[in-house]
């Protein structure tokens, strides 16, 4: 059996990019955890039995729609906290690049994003803490080198 090839928390980045051209991006600091989920949505149809009419039909789904939505935990950091204010106070959405790198391929997706929320917080005696979450603005391009 072949060991499975993984990789390490650094080689997910989220990164945010300038809002003029040429977009340059960077990973902002202070993320612990981040997650990436890909969703699609479905439409669903009966489909009959055309010898059986009686028979219960089986539903078929059709893809209506694909979403992408990233969120992202960690401690609220000096150095990125005014880009993702910017970001969360933007009527528009703010280009994003998703990079997981592993040794033999990098898959990263660009696009533009929403920041949905952004929630700070601090427990008495601990650090502050910065989550945040995204949501797709049309749609996400994956390319694999």
């Amino acid at each position: 059996m072949a060991r499975a090839t993984t990789i390490k928390s650094g080689m997910f980045r989220v990164m945010l990019g300038s809002g003029s051209a040429p977009i340059t991006y960077a990973a902002p600091c202070g993320f612990t955890q981040r997650s990436l989920t890909l969703t699609k949505n479905l439409e669903e149809v009966n489909i009959p039995d055309c010898d059986d009419p009686d028979k219960v039909d089986w539903i078929g789904r059709d893809a209506t729609s694909l979403s992408m939505e990233v969120s992202g935990e960690g401690v609220l950091a000096e150095e990125s906290v005014e880009e993702w204010l910017d970001a969360a106070e933007s009527t528009d959405s703010v280009p994003v690049k998703i990079e997981l790198e592993f040794p033999t391929k990098t898959i990263t997706w660009t696009g533009y994003m929403h920041v949905e929320s952004m929630e700070m917080g601090a427990a008495n005696g601990g650090r502050a803490t910065n989550n945040v979450s995204m949501q797709s603005d049309g749609e996400m391009t994956r390319v694999v080198t």
